[in-house]
């Protein structure tokens, strides 16, 4: 892939400033990482539309498949997952190695 390529340089390199970095980070990878999140619920809706055998003739709102299953949306699972993340790196001592 050439976003990997283009990082491997960009952040092996010691030389390269840290913001600059930060600049490519948030303007080249980010919006990558958003939008395999919308790819996922709508994989994550589609299967469970399957598995009711719903077609999108049927217009059955993603809200009442959720219901029906009893399944929290996957963004919300996300944001859960990365706040007990954060939690777990906030609570490690200071001697603990930093990657």
């Amino acid at each position: 892939m050439k976003w990997r390529q283009a990082l491997g340089i960009l952040y092996d390199n010691k030389r390269v400033p840290l913001k600059l970095k930060g600049k490519f980070y948030r303007t080249a990878i980010r919006p990558a990482m958003l939008q395999h999140v919308q790819q996922i619920s709508v994989a994550e809706m589609r299967m469970l539309h399957w598995i009711c055998d719903y077609t999108r003739r049927d217009r059955v709102q993603n809200e009442d498949i959720c219901d029906r299953f009893g399944v929290a949306p996957i963004e919300e699972k996300l944001i859960q997952h990365w706040l007990r993340w954060f939690e777990h790196v906030q609570r490690r001592h200071s001697e603990a190695p930093r990657f």
